[in-house]
């Protein structure tokens, strides 16, 4: 299992990379779960994580396909390896497989090596948001690479607050079953990662658990990213 850690800045970077995270996810909270950052920010992460993959989140995207596609061009121009993107907005299968068949084919074109993953939220009745529980079937339908689960609302609840045990390892089979990536968050610590792994989730991501400070001035440090990636479980 990879450990995914979400970075705002290029000094988390380098935190995030000295500390043992595989993936450096970049995006702002002040703008939401799933917050866009700067093309700047992005490029110089990129950069500077040579040989480590990198993802963006482009927003909790409302209901906007064209708004959606240009800014999952923007991250893909940069060469990340995931580009994720909230399923906000939409409010059925429908729309959902429309704006993310739109991300898609405009990834696609853009650099055919970047995976796109579509994003539910399992506190997705606090917010209106999309049933979590159809992403896989609007991930196959709009040929999206992977599946990931957070929580949209950041005020301590964790992903196992509002999905129970058997839905979880239910939604990761059937994520699997039709070939995609796997990837659970949600305000997870520590001890929620041996947990993570047993439901065979191929990604677990975090920021909280990676930070120190409170949660204004929270910032990531390799000293607890080497805790947490002690306790990932690793595949052979």
């Amino acid at each position: 299992m990879k450990l995914l850690v979400s970075v705002v800045n290029e000094e988390e970077a380098r935190e995030a990379l000295a500390g043992g995270a595989d993936i450096i996810d970049v995006k702002n909270p002040l703008e939401g779960s799933l917050g866009a950052n700067f093309p700047k920010v992005i490029r110089r992460v990129v950069e500077l994580s040579f040989g480590f993959e990198v993802s963006a989140a482009i927003g909790d995207m409302p209901n906007l396909p064209g708004t959606a596609s240009l800014a999952a061009l923007g991250a893909a121009s940069y060469g990340v390896d995931y580009i994720k993107i909230g399923l906000m907005g939409p409010q059925n299968a429908g729309e959902a497989i429309y704006l993310m068949q739109r991300i898609t084919e405009t990834v696609r074109e853009a650099n055919s090596r970047t995976r796109v993953i579509a994003v539910a939220y399992a506190d997705a009745r606090r917010v209106g948001s999309l049933d979590p529980l159809l992403l896989p079937q609007v991930a196959l339908a709009a040929g999206a690479d992977g599946c990931m689960l957070d929580t949209a609302v950041k005020d301590g609840s964790s992903l196992f607050d509002f999905l129970d045990l058997d839905t979880l390892r239910k939604f990761v089979r059937e994520v699997h079953d039709q070939g995609f990536l796997c990837a659970l968050a949600g305000s997870l610590k520590a001890e929620d990662l041996s947990l993570v792994w047993e439901l065979g989730a191929d990604i677990a991501g975090v920021r909280g658990a990676a930070c120190i400070g409170d949660r204004r001035e929270a910032r990531v440090a390799r000293e607890k990213i080497l805790s947490l990636s002690s306790c990932v479980p690793r595949r052979r």
